[in-house]
């Protein structure tokens, strides 16, 4: 299915969509989302990126300035000087065409203590580290799935990824550079079994881990809206107990908590809706996901669902069905 928006987000509020902009989950922890494209189709995307994706319809850009506005009100918010800037998305960061300048930007905010990035690595090349490390970028969780080209060229759902560039820059980062260097592998059950061990032993040999751990292995979880590769689900009990297991072989951290990282729950930002309300609402523009569309109210981005017939610029009755974590979706009342 092919994307047939391309929207730079200007003068729109930058709370409430999951896609872009910033998102609280009521911790020291800021998620910053600058851009939602990705040159990458993984097999186990859970947010259906890529070329090959068969349910976006929008992708979209925020305006740097308007971005950094909107942290510091978040960050000034939540009253503490200990704020960790994630710059993470539903697609690839490095995509972001002005990222220096928004990690130099969090970086000089007063509330922030940590910079840290969630990429796949396969944009980096060794100018683009060393200026994302003088801009100030604190941590780095490189998402790596194998070491073997073949298969990671596979999993990857590109046939121009080339993980061994991806390793370079890795190593690069950990012995070259103040960033730290986190190795974040999705395990696959039945795909990259093998591979996790070795990742492990790959990401000790480089020095990574310098201040947080080294390794951040991901269980696969299936999504609604996400890609479903053919493989058994792995229970969190049997998760748990063999990233414990390789702890002690490895002598390493492995289970992680958010205390690990710094994070710690703090003041959140009020939610500006409650389930099951109703109210009127203006569409503005299409939505991330087909039969979406979004509207505005109250200074929040509203998702509105089962919308793919309703027309830019009407004015709408919808009812609110999810308010979690500042994310609000609702559906039009009589659609």
């Amino acid at each position: 299915m092919k994307k047939c928006h391309n929207i730079l987000i200007r003068d729109i509020p930058l709370f409430g969509c999951i896609a872009f902009g910033i998102i609280d989950r009521g911790t020291n922890v800021l998620q910053v989302r600058p851009i939602s494209e990705c040159p990458l189709s993984c097999i186990f995307c859970s947010t259906d990126a890529g070329t090959r994706t068969g349910r976006r319809i929008s992708e979209y850009m925020v305006d740097l300035e308007q971005l950094l506005e909107a942290f510091e009100s978040a960050a000034s918010y939540k009253e503490t000087n200990e704020i960790e800037a994630h710059i993470d998305t539903v697609g690839e960061p490095l995509m972001y065409p002005q990222l220096v300048d928004l990690v130099a930007g969090l970086s000089a905010n007063s509330h922030v203590r940590t910079v840290s990035m969630q990429t796949n690595g396969f944009l980096l090349n060794r100018k683009l580290i060393d200026e994302l490390a003088a801009a100030g970028l604190s941590r780095i969780n490189i998402s790596i799935e194998s070491l073997d080209p073949g298969l990671a060229k596979s999993i990857a759902g590109i046939d121009s990824y080339n993980v061994e560039r991806v390793l370079e820059n890795a190593e690069y980062i950990a012995r070259n550079t103040e960033i730290d260097l986190l190795i974040a592998p999705v395990w696959l059950p039945g795909i990259n079994d093998r591979e996790i061990l070795k990742l492990i032993e790959y990401a000790l040999s480089i020095g990574a881990g310098k201040k947080w751990p080294a390794l951040g292995i991901q269980k696969f979880l299936s999504h609604k809206f996400g890609r479903k590769p053919d493989i058994k689900i792995m229970s969190w009990d049997k998760f748990y107990s063999q990233l414990g297991e390789w702890e002690r072989i490895y002598n390493t951290k492995l289970v992680l908590r958010p205390e690990d990282f710094g994070s710690y729950k703090c003041k959140t930002i009020p939610r500006m809706f409650k389930r099951n309300e109703k109210l009127k609402v203006k569409v503005l523009g299409f939505g991330w996901m087909k039969g979406e569309k979004i509207a505005v109210a109250r200074e929040r981005v509203i998702t509105i669902v089962d919308a793919e017939r309703i027309p830019v610029g009407r004015e709408i009755s919808v009812r609110m069905e999810r308010v979690v974590d500042g994310i609000y979706m609702a559906r039009a009342m009589n659609a």
